[in-house]
């Protein structure tokens, strides 16, 4: 799922952030079926699609069209698919007369865009409702109204709960229900409590462009596709996104056009599985051949034929702008053909950056986890990726205490973290959640405290590795995409480098590569050229050398 989160994402050591809970797919719920005892085959995802195919989206009103459209205040939570959702219901509602506001007080409208990865995920929402209840009350109570609403996987999920539970939610929608939104908002100031939680066959947004929410307009995210059909055992996605489906090609590349005429200098491309993209909007490509799977890898369905595939997609965007890096996440480790890989190492736009999830390092494990993968055909793909694109940088997500995984099986994940060596981590402990094969199938049986030493464990070996595999990087000069100040020194810039490190340098004058003799100072959206003098596991910091183009880096290699 998505590493969709840019730094060290540890569950319980460090705050999870709008872009961390894009992996750890798993929390804890009811006590599952014990292992003795006869097991119900469990929903599939036409349990949860059922009416989908045969009811239409209602109309979206005409601008300005809802009723007492007042001030709206959104919260995100979770991967930064969530973060792409929110855009896309501000763009709705700003269609619809609406208005944002970044104060919790002025608000008419309060939506929490949620996630249902993990139990800790979910009781932040729990937890913050509790909070907007005495904020209602209060408004009650001057006679101002204020409407609640639960958006994306945690309403998908749970939206009997919500809408019972305290009486405090007025409308509840889910991931595919946001063009709903102002319907939903007009029932809700009747009085009455609304919900949408359909899950679509078709419904990718396409033809929303969303409202870029993100500070400083220099990096963007542009969901490429939406929903999963892996079925992990482990995994909430399928139920709570649904099934896989594509954006047309053509609208992805407006929107990428869009974001490059705006200034915008690194896209990243979004989806549960990026990589198993698959537009069929185009009848002459429908009949094309499935691709090939990673060697060693398979999935739980049959291979797919027809569309226009990723590398094509990738190859389209990286030719739009040759000054905007193009990244993308998360993908899967079954679907990275050659061409892909061929791709990355051939355009200089193209960060050389992966993310390949292994979730665990026991063959065991990862097939109780429905991954598809043994891990030497995961070691192998790792040796592969290497040879391909030399230098590149890697990230992955690991599950600790899985149901039944042993001891030997985290001494495992320990030696795979140690041999991979990965530059970025995302690590979280299990938790069970309903719906999911390991729910139905499963047991529950790693003790919590089990979990969490283990989940300590790898953490400290990654952290050790990671800081290795920085290091290395000392005394070498890095292409760096300007952010903005320092959150820790106002006399200090930070940005990322092609492999998706914080770089840390001082916010200094210095000459620009184009021959410029004037001084400069680099600002947000520049690209810079740092030299490293130190690293950690999360962060390299260096002494700035020059101001440089996205272009002439490349030329000079």
């Amino acid at each position: 799922m998505l590493p969709w989160g840019r730094a060290l994402r540890v569950a319980g050591l460090l705050r999870s952030g709008p872009g961390a809970a894009r992996r750890a797919r798993c929390g804890p719920g009811e006590r599952p079926v014990g292992r003795g005892a006869a097991l119900p085959a469990g929903p599939d995802l036409r349990h949860f699609l059922r009416g989908a195919a045969a009811g239409e989206t209602p109309p979206e009103p005409p601008p300005g069209s809802a009723p007492g459209a007042g001030r709206v205040y959104l919260e995100t939570y979770g991967c930064q698919m969530n973060v792409n959702d929110t855009e896309i219901a501000w763009a709705i509602l700003q269609k619809n007369g609406y208005r944002r506001t970044k104060e919790l007080d002025e608000a008419d409208v309060i939506l929490l865009v949620t996630c249902s990865v993990r139990e800790k995920a979910e009781q932040a929402i729990w937890n913050r409702l509790r909070h907007l209840k005495a904020l209602k009350a209060r408004r009650q109570q001057a006679r101002l109204p204020l409407r609640i609403g639960i958006l994306g996987c945690m309403a998908e999920r749970l939206k009997e709960e919500i809408l019972h539970r305290e009486k405090l939610v007025d409308i509840v929608a889910g991931p595919d229900a946001y063009r709903d939104l102002p319907r939903l908002l007009a029932v809700a100031e009747s009085g009455q409590q609304a919900a949408n939680v359909l899950l679509s066959l078709d419904e990718t947004y396409a033809d929303i462009l969303p409202v870029q929410t993100s500070a400083g307009g220099t990096t963007a995210f542009v969901s490429i596709m939406r929903g999963c059909d892996n079925m992990c055992s482990y995994c909430i996605v399928p139920f709570t996104r649904g099934r896989e489906r594509s954006r047309p090609i053509a609208s992805i590349l407006q929107e990428v056009r869009m974001l490059s005429d705006q200034g915008v200098k690194e896209v990243t491309l979004l989806g549960q599985n990026v990589n198993s993209f698959r537009d069929m909007s185009e009848v002459q490509f429908q009949s094309a051949a499935a691709p090939v799977l990673s060697r060693g890898f398979s999935t739980v369905y049959k291979a797919k034929p027809g569309g226009l595939r990723f590398a094509h997609l990738l190859d389209q965007v990286s030719r739009i702008d040759p000054e905007m890096r193009i990244r993308f996440t998360s993908p899967h480790p079954k679907d990275f053909p050659d061409e892909v890989l061929q791709l990355i190492q051939e355009r200089h736009n193209i960060c050389k950056q992966l993310h390949l999830p292994a979730q665990s390092g026991s063959t065991r494990v990862l097939e109780a986890m429905r991954r598809g993968y043994t891990r030497e055909a995961y070691l192998e793909l790792v040796h592969h990726v290497r040879e391909s694109i030399p230098g590149v940088s890697l990230s992955s997500d690991f599950i600790a205490g899985f149901c039944g995984e042993t001891e030997e099986d985290h001494q495992q994940t320990v030696s795979l973290l140690r041999e991979v060596r990965y530059n970025v981590g995302f690590l979280f402990a299990y938790s069970m959640r309903q719906k999911t094969r390991a729910y139905h199938r499963l047991q529950d049986d790693v003790p919590a405290d089990v979990k969490q030493r283990r989940l300590e464990e790898l953490i400290t070996v990654f952290r050790e590795e990671a800081a290795r595999a920085n290091e290395a990087m000392v005394g070498q000069s890095q292409l760096v995409l300007v952010e903005g100040p320092s959150k820790r020194s106002p006399s200090e810039l930070c940005g990322r480098n092609d492999g998706n490190i914080k770089v840390i340098f001082p916010d200094a004058e210095t000459e620009d590569a184009a021959g410029c003799k004037a001084p400069v100072r680099a600002q947000p959206g520049d690209y810079v050229v740092v030299k490293v003098t130190s690293a950690s596991s999360q962060t390299l910091k260096g002494v700035l050398l020059c101001r440089t183009t996205l272009s002439r880096s490349a030329a000079s290699r």
